[in-house]
């Protein structure tokens, strides 16, 4: 009988599993796709690239790039049930509808239980949901046909359009870009692990992907992105904006009524997030007085929390720029989150396909307390 060990609460800490997928180095700052620096790799910002490299293995040369990018624009395409599906579907946020729609899309491709297919045939299932799922998002943001059909700019060009109605610059392009590739992938976070236990169980690919959806609409992990938003609201309909002396009154309040500075602080880093520091240039690329804003608060803010908190080394995280700079791209807050499970997916994905070669269930054990 295998004894029975006592773990970490909440897991923290505890290594339950192999991945060569990638890897967070918190007290270094930094973390990575399968040996290449994923900051370096957003600064680049080819989605479709960083895609290939996170599920296929390899970062593509030009020729493979193209040759991705085409089998990625024939699998976007909904069948025709689905589209059924869809033209009949409630309105309901994008993020439950994507989770919703992923059975039926699974039902509609005829997908069968991980552990009955050959690699290839899961790989294809791994491609096709995320492949499938900007335009369901889209769908729902509208709750009418506008989907992102494969125009030749990229699948990040063809999102921004479907969700915006507006032809995207460049710039625009780029910003998203970076930052869905910088969101990819993060360790064995809450949602990651879910789509792998499940994986583990033999199911298809759309319920693992189901279930990781499930896991980030939680607002403790992917839910917060607009939040950061609400307090850059607040901060200026206060009348904070004009100084720094404005901004410290109102961050003070807020850390003295023991309220959370959103934004601030992360599980793993404890150096600044490099994520925020990749969007915090690309904001300021951006310029203007939100930016201004967002500057200015995260200077005064971490200056106060250190006062407050001394020794925890608190920064701002991924979420707080991310916000900022979804919003510059003109993406709407209710579909921060949803764009977020856009990149997210393929990184759950890669790590589905790398449990399912594993035939062991993952089966812990508790503890009886009652």
């Amino acid at each position: 009988m295998t004894a029975i060990t006592d773990a970490p609460r909440g897991l923290a800490g505890l290594v339950v599993a192999e991945t060569s997928i990638g890897d967070v180095l918190g007290s270094e700052g930094r973390y990575h796709y399968r040996g290449y620096d994923a900051v370096e790799l957003a600064s680049g910002a080819d989605f479709e690239k960083a895609w290939h490299l996170l599920v296929l293995g390899t970062l593509p040369d030009a020729d493979a790039a193209d040759r991705f990018r085409e089998r990625i624009a024939r699998l976007r395409v909904l069948p025709a049930s689905v589209l059924e599906f869809l033209t009949h579907a409630p309105p309901v946020d994008p993020l439950r509808g994507l989770q919703t729609t992923l059975p039926v899309l699974a039902a509609a491709r005829g997908a069968r239980p991980l552990c009955d297919l050959d690699e290839a045939a899961r790989v294809e299932e791994a491609l096709a949901v995320a492949a499938a799922a900007p335009g369901i998002l889209a769908w729902f943001r509208h709750q009418s046909a506008i989907a992102p059909k494969p125009s030749g700019r990229g699948v990040v060009a063809d999102y921004l359009l479907a969700v915006t109605g507006h032809e995207p610059d460049d710039r625009a392009v780029h910003a998203l870009s970076a930052y869905l590739i910088a969101t990819l992938d993060h360790g064995f976070n809450a949602s990651t692990f879910t789509a792998r236990v499940i994986a583990s169980t033999g199911a298809d690919m759309g319920s693992c992907v189901a279930g990781g959806i499930g896991a980030l609409s939680g607002p403790l992990h992917g839910g917060a992105p607009s939040r950061a938003l609400d307090t850059l609201d607040a901060v200026a309909a206060a009348g904070h904006a004009a100084s720094r002396a404005s901004i410290e009154r109102y961050v003070r309040g807020e850390l003295a009524s023991g309220r959370r500075l959103m934004g601030f602080g992360h599980a793993v880093y404890r150096t600044a997030d490099p994520r925020a520091r990749l969007l915090r240039r690309i904001a300021e690329e951006f310029g203007g007085p939100r930016v201004e804003l967002a500057l200015e608060y995260e200077a005064v803010a971490e200056r106060l929390l250190a006062e407050y908190k001394p020794g925890r080394d608190l920064h701002t995280n991924v979420e707080f720029y991310a916000a900022v700079v979804m919003e510059q791209c003109g993406i709407p807050r209710e579909m921060f989150t949803p764009t977020f499970a856009m990149a997210r997916i393929v990184g759950w994905t890669a790590h589905v396909l790398e449990q399912a070669r594993d035939p062991k269930i993952i089966r812990p054990s508790s503890r009886y307390v009652g």
